[in-house]
């Protein structure tokens, strides 16, 4: 009879009844983007075809409120077929009465297994969503995560400019988004998350000199606070002023830059 019994709960269970793979179920999903375009909606997919998904039009460095609930995902490896579209054309494209163009990507995603506390609607995924196009996975228990804060660099740029950028036409969406994909680059070039590091990045990029971390003084500054944060702003704070004129002037002896992270 025992044989029987076990015969039956493996027909139900499935083939995976004995995997020793990792299984969650219960899953709250939320998306945190990171890239400078607005993400649409993505598809988590494990390799035994279970299916998860979120999004929905969030836009640069929002994700924090979102959630999509409930689901099942078995495994480690897994497949998010994501969708964005960038907002400046997707403007044009309205205005010319044409479809807003989605761009597709696909990323691969390892998620060694993992505990996870909590009933179901408090089992929460989060997806971070990077400029490289990488995704990192997160088991968390609150709607709380974002590790890059657009809004409050823009916040900051904008008090502490306000429309010097472009008195003329300027725009508080189109500003953010050109805040956004500026604060991006200077992920991308040096793994800068800090706000107040990204303050400054955006800051020299668009009111000094798009070429500033090129000069000397500053491939330094970037070498020296590598790995500590809010230790590039702090210290872009404190530039003698003899170097920020070379910096407007863009008298100075250019570096070539590359990626400096690890």
């Amino acid at each position: 009879m025992i044989w029987l019994l076990v015969l039956c709960l493996t027909f139900i269970a499935g083939c995976d009844a004995f995997s020793s793979e990792p299984t969650y179920g219960g899953l709250s999903i939320e998306g945190f983007n990171y890239t400078p375009y607005n993400l649409d909606r993505f598809v988590i997919t494990d390799k035994y075809g279970n299916k998860a998904g979120g999004g929905g039009d969030l836009m640069p460095g929002s994700g924090e409120g979102s959630l999509s609930c409930c689901y099942a995902l078995k495994g480690t490896d897994f497949t998010v077929d994501w969708y964005v579209y960038d907002a400046d054309l997707a403007i044009k494209a309205i205005d010319a009465q044409q479809p807003i163009q989605d761009i597709h990507k696909v990323t691969q995603v390892h998620l060694p297994p993992a505990k996870v506390a909590g009933g179901a609607g408090e089992r929460i995924l989060g997806l971070h969503f990077y400029p490289d196009d990488h995704i990192e996975f997160e088991f968390r228990r609150d709607l709380r995560g974002t590790r890059i804060f657009y809004a409050e660099i823009d916040d900051w740029l904008d008090k502490k400019q306000g429309k010097t950028f472009d008195p003329s036409s300027y725009d508080d969406a189109v500003a953010f988004r050109r805040t956004a994909r500026v604060a991006s680059e200077g992920w991308l070039k040096y793994r800068l998350t800090n706000t107040q590091d990204l303050e400054q990045y955006v800051y020299y990029t668009l009111l000094v000199n798009p070429d500033f971390d090129k000069h000397p003084a500053v491939q330094r500054i970037l070498a020296d606070t590598k790995g500590q944060p809010g230790a590039f702003g702090a210290a872009m704070e404190k530039l003698p002023t003899p170097i920020v004129e070379q910096l407007k002037r863009g008298t100075f002896e250019h570096i070539q830059t590359g990626a400096t992270h690890g």
